[in-house]
């Protein structure tokens, strides 16, 4: 398995928006729901989506805040990220990552009651791409 870099990743992943989010829930269920990560693709090991206080998501993230996200590309392009994920209420960061498309979702931006940002910090990064794999050191 050869060794890639963060920035090897950031640059196959500049294409990828949606990906299937992964969380174990209360009952030790793993459930997985696509979510968006709103074109923020320069990835530095960071990863931010925008929920609802309510959410399914939020309410697993209570109870454990492990975190899986795959992303799968064009020509037999797979990533696998597992990390740990961080609830956000402040709306200074909440408009650090804001793009307009949000406001289909959010339709008072930041302002919108119940809004949280979920952010996934990486602690282990899994790439295959077609038949070379890797995974990257952080």
């Amino acid at each position: 398995m050869a060794e890639l870099s963060l920035s090897d990743v950031s640059s196959k992943m500049r294409n990828l928006d949606i990906c299937m989010m992964a969380t174990h829930a209360a009952s030790g269920v793993i459930t997985n729901r696509p979510m968006s990560n709103n074109g923020d693709v320069e990835y530095d090991g960071n990863s931010y989506f925008y929920s609802y206080e309510g959410s399914e998501v939020v309410k697993d993230l209570k109870e454990d805040s492990t975190i899986n996200l795959s992303f799968q590309g064009n020509d037999k392009l797979y990533i696998s990220i597992t990390g740990k994920g961080e609830l956000i209420k402040d709306k200074n960061v909440l408009k650090e990552h804001w793009v307009d498309s949000l406001n289909d979702w959010f339709n008072d931006g930041v302002d919108t009651p119940g809004i949280i940002m979920i952010h996934v910090k990486a602690e282990k990064i899994k790439f295959w791409h077609k038949e070379e794999s890797s995974e990257v050191k952080l």
